[in-house]
């Protein structure tokens, strides 16, 4: 129930911030996608908590471990298992939060909805559940890659009050991982990094957007009505803990364009029908027109900080929380390759649905 996400290239994940392990079971790969443990394990590596002094310290390698589904490094196309094993859960360290509702977090409305919750470290609802995401999202990586000439990259564009500038068309992974924010501007990163740090000294916390991209999308993916291509995309993006908002191409810009402004005007170029604008961020009608996919996502400051906040227990008595234990001041850094995944794994189901449409 709301554990799975995708029609063909479908993925259920599993397991709490504190529990055993966390892990997904991918269904629907097709056989012999060529794919190493080592290429799942790098995308890992980009989420990993401790990757830097502006991200939580909790020091998880995050190791991956197959268990079933791929062979000599192929899929089999039987469902695909990825386990990875918690190391270093402090449990202890949110004893004090038993039977408190924390600001802004999941769990007043976990209690809610199921009357029990697993406090220690949110549970279900922490963001440690999109290891298995990201895992997945490396397979679907692959299959874009090598089946369809298709990519998918996603950067750091905005912390706080400081917006990057990027040409979308040029930007390499490269450019995004050369420094610890995943901001591809020289001259806005430094910045960056100087409000986090400001931040984490005084018990704050920022928020800020990521723009996704996908290259090499051809025309025709994506489904009427109700799964539009934009609107799954909207759905996985949205379903990203911290994650306030979504737009696609102009977004909510448009609202003051004019329509002969707006509209995406046809022409031919070497036989193949493109569009002189791309205010529709490649999506018209909800099916990719071949243009650059691009959208962004909007994220909260972290819910967790320092300062003393106003919140109930669970009897529902006042008290004054002091947070402790170890978070992000900045989610942002580490939720890029989340992006990936999640528009990986939109665009691989999407592939297949399209590649199934004709006899």
């Amino acid at each position: 129930m709301g554990n799975s996400f995708g029609t063909l290239f479908k993925i259920t994940t599993f397991g709490e911030s504190h529990g055993p392990g966390i892990g997904v079971v991918i269904d629907g790969c097709p056989a012999k996608l060529p794919i190493s443990l080592s290429e799942i394990q790098t995308e890992l590596l980009r989420r990993r908590p401790g990757q830097s002094h502006i991200t939580t310290p909790r020091d998880e390698l995050d190791q991956v471990q197959i268990l079933s589904g791929i062979k000599d490094n192929l899929t089999l196309g039987t469902p695909i298992a990825l386990l990875v094993m918690n190391k270093d859960q402090q449990s202890k360290a949110y004893d004090h939060l038993k039977e408190v509702y924390r600001p802004s977090h999941a769990d007043y409305t976990y209690s809610e909805k199921f009357g029990i919750r697993a406090w220690e470290g949110g549970g279900r609802a922490s963001a440690r559940e999109t290891i298995g995401r990201v895992a997945a999202g490396a397979i679907a990586k692959k299959l874009l890659s090598h089946a369809f000439g298709v990519s998918v990259l996603s950067y750091v564009s905005g912390i706080y009050t400081l917006c990057a500038t990027v040409d979308d068309n040029t930007v390499q992974l490269e450019d995004i991982e050369n420094n610890i924010v995943r901001c591809p501007d020289p001259e806005k990163t430094p910045l960056m990094i100087q409000e986090i740090e400001k931040a984490r000294k005084d018990g704050e916390s920022l928020g800020g957007t990521i723009r996704g991209l996908a290259r090499g999308v051809p025309a025709g993916w994506g489904e009427p009505v109700f799964d539009k291509l934009k609107a799954d995309l909207a759905k996985a993006m949205m379903s990203i803990p911290a994650t306030m908002g979504f737009q696609i191409g102009s977004g909510f810009s448009s609202t003051t364009m004019t329509g002969s402004r707006h509209n995406d005007a046809f022409y031919m170029q070497d036989n193949k029908v493109r569009t002189h604008t791309n205010q529709s961020g490649g999506i018209q009608g909800g099916i990719s027109n071949g243009e650059l996919i691009y959208f962004d996502v909007a994220f909260k400051p972290t819910a967790t900080i320092f300062k003393t906040q106003e919140t109930l227990t669970t009897d529902k008595k006042s008290l004054q929380l002091q947070a402790k234990g170890r978070h992000d001041p900045c989610v942002l850094p580490r939720a890029v390759p989340i992006i990936d995944a999640m528009t990986a794994l939109v665009l691989a189901d999407h592939a297949l649905r399209q590649k199934v449409q004709f006899l």
